[in-house]
């Protein structure tokens, strides 16, 4: 089956006077990519941004969030067709609601929104030493990935992250355009998706030092990795240890104490276990 989507573009066309506005009509449609089709491989950036990615699912699957039917992928194919050219973009990091089931439970090499399920809810990109094809609202073929996620899948909220120093930015699809939203007093910004916040923070994950995002709860509270729930869970262990220790010599000096007050009684003549 192939969906069909007409969108309509206004560009600014200037003239003496004023710029005028032309509607350019758009087609977009959603077609299943034939089997043998071979997408073209694109190393990763550098080596941060898979660590970025993965540790943003990681938490998820620790909290139970991730459900059987979602997709959560990073440097993932996202297709459509636009005036019969087909356009793939890979963002850092993308989740998709619901997706329809995979024939055989094969791996997905790509995904093309409303053929094979919702359109994405989230997309990020991670900012790298390139030309700026994260703010990108290039209309002509291939178009820019601002223009992709803003105007042909419409991606309620697209979030470009600066992992050199660490600024985040996050926008919402407003009356179809993306509108930057402010965080909140802490820096963060409320994911309703997940029911979590969305925030930087800097530290070592992987031998990596640097800027991470990261999730924390509605009551603010910091959402731990699992090599930082290992390293509580042990300091825990420790401090418990400790603890045990502690009571153990005190209920010693005591036992001690006691034996000595019973041997000066009974120096005085005084028989301790007649001692009520």
């Amino acid at each position: 089956m192939i969906r069909y989507q007409t969108l309509e573009s206004k560009v600014m066309v200037a003239t003496q006077d004023h710029p005028k506005q032309k509607t350019v009509a758009m087609t977009v449609t959603w077609e299943k990519l034939p089997d043998d089709f071979q997408l073209e491989e694109k190393p990763v950036e550098n080596t941060g941004q898979p660590l970025i990615a993965g540790a943003l699912r990681e938490i998820l699957e620790l909290r139970g969030l991730i459900g059987p039917l979602m997709l959560i992928a990073s440097n993932f194919g996202i297709c459509a067709t636009v005036n019969g050219e087909l356009v793939i973009k890979a963002p850092d990091w993308v989740y998709v609601p619901s997706v329809l089931p995979v024939e055989s439970r094969r791996d997905r090499k790509s995904y093309t929104p409303n053929l094979e399920g919702e359109i994405p809810s989230i997309v990020m990109e991670f900012l790298s030493e390139t030309d700026g094809e994260e703010y990108s609202i290039r209309r002509t073929f291939p178009p820019g990935k601002w223009f992709f996620y803003e105007q042909i899948l419409q991606v309620p909220t697209y979030i470009i992250f600066d992992p050199e120093c660490g600024l985040l930015e996050v926008y919402r699809l407003q009356n179809g355009n993306y509108e930057l939203e402010f965080p909140d007093e802490e820096g963060r910004h409320w994911i309703a998706d997940f029911g979590l916040y969305l925030g930087t923070w800097r530290g070592e994950k992987e031998q990596r030092t640097g800027y991470w995002l990261r999730w924390w709860d509605e009551a603010g509270n910091l959402l731990l990795w699992g090599v930082e729930q290992i390293t509580a869970e042990r300091q825990r262990v420790e401090l418990e240890r400790e603890r045990a220790e502690l009571e153990r010599e005190r209920a010693d000096r005591e036992c001690e104490r006691a034996d000595r007050l019973a041997e000066y009684l009974r120096a005085q003549g005084i028989n301790p276990d007649e001692i009520v």
